[in-house]
């Protein structure tokens, strides 16, 4: 019997901890405007890293530290990708950025979704979204978004870590202009 009751309180305390960090994490998210950060993406093997800010809804500027002085901004509709050498241009909607930029989404998303612990350091929520399968990550200790592992638009492995997370900063109102083509 002493078996059975200390299983049920483990259970317990488990599932109140892991609706503990659901309602940290939505209750952040819920006061987060905007996020600037550094940045490892790991794309098919292949790294890179720079500074991006996100302001929500759905727009984003990221700079590489590369020498094709790479850029990707989104201003809420369109997505760029702009190198020295190229550009690309896509509508937001048609990429899996557009679920990961809309705060609105990802808190109905977290609120229904089960989580799950990693190393104790990281909070996992997966979804499937228009043929799109997105990982999004949370810091167990602030509850700030770390990350995300998708496909990207060309079906490629993204796997995007956050670090040096700051929150809410004044932002240059025209970061999120759509750069001109080359």
């Amino acid at each position: 019997m002493k078996k059975y009751s200390l299983i049920l309180i483990l259970i317990f305390i488990t599932s109140e901890a892991l609706a503990s960090n659901k309602k940290e994490i939505i209750n952040n998210l819920k006061n987060t405007n905007n996020l600037s950060f550094n940045f490892e993406q790991n794309i098919n093997g292949e790294i890179e890293n720079g500074k991006c800010t996100i302001q929500y809804p759905k727009k984003i500027y990221c700079k590489y530290n590369s020498d094709n002085k790479k850029i990707l901004v989104s201003n809420g509709r369109s997505l760029v990708i702009k190198t020295s050498k190229s550009y690309y241009l896509y509508p937001l909607n048609k990429t899996p950025l557009n679920f990961i930029l809309n705060k609105d989404f990802l808190l109905k998303k977290i609120n229904h979704l089960n989580e799950r612990v990693v190393d104790n350091k990281y909070i996992n929520y997966s979804f499937i979204e228009n043929e799109n399968e997105i990982n999004i990550f949370f810091d167990t200790k602030n509850h700030n978004l770390i990350g995300w592992q998708m496909l990207d638009i060309f079906q490629n492995q993204n796997i995007t870590y956050l670090y040096s997370v700051i929150k809410n900063q004044k932002i240059k109102k025209d970061l999120f202009k759509l750069p001109m083509q080359n």
